[in-house]
């Protein structure tokens, strides 16, 4: 098919960097629109850069186009400066691949990764020309369907969207678009579309339920508006991973992107259990992929993309079981052809530094530790699972190996935090520095001294997790924590050689809302859109006091969603939902953490969270496992 650009290159010469606009890249795909009954696009509400980083919109995009009836096209966030152009110009949104509008396609499907992109997502809708509100939809309106994290709790945004895909996406899109091109085929409304989806497992349709509300703004009950609507939904789950299908040949963009390299996805899921990880739980049980398959996928994908890095993808790399072998084929393969191998979520041990001495090359780039707590008391809350000893000892082994410099991730307000685990943050990044100048003889130091970054952010209770119950500090508590952080590191012996980062407590407060928010929480969204706030996870365009402005004009108490502790009866706005891991499991983990008791991971012992009914992963490998 011609292709004719949607932007004339006068527009594209006044834009920062236009190749993220233009599509057309390697591995792009372009389909003859005549020959396509579904036309998908496939949206990151984010800048281009941040949006092409993302596996799971690759494994989409390949998918929906190894099927011959669908053309799937991907869009992103355009940056401010062509939001002000396309504005002025009147210039819809279009999709990458065509460059036509994407109000013309059938479906526009948000992958929603992070609370912060909410008002980016209603920066795309009307950049297209589509309603913001689902209600507003004409019959010609392409059916907007979100997924990905965030719509496991999808009712701050609920009423922007036609529907939400809870789980996995390679189970139900072509029973989804198969239904579609039927009700198409035999003249059927939008509406009749809809309650046809509602009946599709994993498939949430927002605008068949309505909440009603106590006199003390919890909810008392949902009502349904389509008797054929599911009372919960459970979410869509792949238990064969090394049999979904996979993007052999990733789009690979133009210009530099945060990650520019093949993502191997070795495992979903995570044995550990940490108490304040959503990902940890809605990813149960945890599926590895076959080691055989994974060996083939990185041979072919970096022979498609010519990337000259591989990284491995999962929530604790080290877990993988046959991550030795799959590290001993990529080393001998990937060495002869100078390819970089990454390793993120290794666990900082005696193996997991051999593995990083065998990838790392001479130059020793920096080891990254999360304690996420001061001291081994609030490490037992959160169950984390990592003693100071073994900090101390995996710390002792990379300084030996040549390292130099460490990062280390803390969180901030937990629950039953004392002033003594704020202090004991610079107490143990102290330790850490000075096991260098222990372990390190002088005339070894290659560089003289040795550099520890310190970050903190603060901790955000979110849904299905067992601090889901939790309260969260105000703005004003976090900076206090910040500042008494500050303050214990620099009343350290080696306090020059620790450096000190935290996060923007406002923006963490404005998450807390939006994470654990109901229908409500909408309005202000979209009040605070009108007002222009877009890429609020941007820090130069994050405006808090529009933001608070707009909860004002609302009537909407911010404080009610973040700084009260939750009765344990209450009902959530999310709890309509079914991640696989039962409430009663989650509370049973929030009252051990207020005992200050560990839970062992799912491989030592089975805590009976939920997820064993699906059949398979870690839940089966040892049948003689242990029950709660």
């Amino acid at each position: 098919m011609t292709r004719k650009l949607a932007l004339s290159d006068e527009i594209l010469m006044q834009v920062e960097k236009p190749a993220r606009y233009i599509g057309n890249e390697v591995n792009s795909v372009i389909k003859e629109k005549d020959k396509i009954d579904v036309r998908f696009a496939m949206c990151f509400p984010d800048v281009y850069e941040i949006g092409m980083s993302h596996l799971g919109i690759q494994i989409l995009y390949s998918m929906f186009n190894a099927w011959e009836d669908v053309w799937c096209e991907r869009v992103y966030s355009p940056w401010v400066d062509l939001d002000k152009i396309m504005r002025e110009k009147n210039i819809p949104l279009f999709g990458l691949e065509s460059q036509e509008p994407i109000k013309d396609m059938d479906f526009l499907g948000i992958t929603i990764q992070y609370e912060m992109c909410y008002t980016n997502i209603l920066q795309v809708l009307d950049l297209a020309q589509i309603p913001l509100l689902a209600k507003d939809r004409g019959e010609d309106m392409p059916i907007v369907i979100g997924g990905g994290p965030c719509s496991y709790n999808p009712e701050p945004i609920a009423p922007f969207f036609d529907l939400f895909y809870i789980g996995e996406g390679e189970t139900q899109y072509r029973n989804l678009l198969d239904v579609y091109k039927e009700n198409k085929k035999s003249g059927g409304s939008r509406l009749e579309f809809l309650q046809k989806a509602s009946q599709i497992p994993g498939i949430y349709v927002p605008g068949f339920y309505e909440e009603e509300y106590k006199e003390d703004g919890t909810i008392q009950d949902r009502k349904k508006l389509y008797d054929k609507a599911p009372d919960t939904i459970l979410k869509e789950i792949v238990m064969e991973v090394s049999d979904t299908h996979y993007p052999m040949k990733p789009v690979v963009p133009f210009i530099k992107v945060t990650q520019d390299r093949v993502v191997l996805e070795i495992q979903r899921g995570c044995i550990r259990g940490c108490r304040f990880c959503q990902a940890g739980q809605l990813y149960r049980p945890v599926r590895e992929r076959d080691v055989e398959v994974l060996k083939k996928y990185a041979v072919e994908m970096l022979k498609n993309t010519g990337h000259e890095e591989i990284s491995l993808s999962s929530l604790s790399s080290s877990d993988y079981s046959q991550l030795n072998e799959l590290l001993d084929f990529l080393i001998h393969d990937c060495n002869e052809k100078h390819i970089n191998i990454s390793l993120p979520s290794l666990r900082i041990d005696a193996f997991s530094l051999d593995v990083m001495s065998k990838v790392q090359d001479v130059k020793k780039s920096s080891l990254t530790f999360a304690p996420e707590a001061g001291s081994q008391r609030l490490r037992d809350v959160i169950n984390k699972g990592l003693t100071e000893e073994v900090i101390l000892k995996g710390a002792a082994l990379a300084f030996e190996g040549g390292w130099t410099r460490v990062k280390l991730y803390f969180m901030l307000g937990l629950p039953n935090e004392t002033e003594e685990d704020i202090l004991g943050i610079g107490d143990l990044s102290n330790k850490i520095a000075a096991t260098f100048f222990e372990t390190v003889p002088k005339d070894k130091r290659v560089n003289g001294k040795v550099q520890i970054v310190t970050s903190t952010s603060f901790f955000i209770p979110k849904p299905f997790t067992p601090f889901q119950w939790a309260r969260m500090c105000t703005k004003e508590e976090f900076l206090e924590k910040a500042y008494q952080t500050k303050q214990g590191i620099m009343a350290q012996l080696n306090q020059k050689s620790i450096k000190y980062n935290w996060h923007e407590a406002d923006v963490s407060v404005l998450e807390g809302i939006f994470a654990r928010g109901d229908r409500k929480v909408a309005d202000v969204i979209l009040k605070a859109y009108e007002k222009g706030c877009i890429f609020d996870s941007w820090s130069e365009y994050f405006h808090n006091d529009v933001w608070m402005n707009c909860f004002e004009k609302c009537g909407v108490d911010p404080a009610f969603y973040t700084t009260r502790e939750r009765s344990e009866d209450e009902i959530f706005p999310w709890d309509f939902l079914d991640c696989g891991v039962t409430k009663e499991f989650l509370l049973r983990e929030w009252k051990k953490a207020m005992n200050e008791t560990v839970s062992p991971n799912c491989r030592s012992k089975c805590q009976g969270c939920g997820a064993r009914r699906f059949g398979g992963g870690v839940c089966f490998e040892s049948d003689n496992q242990n029950q709660n």
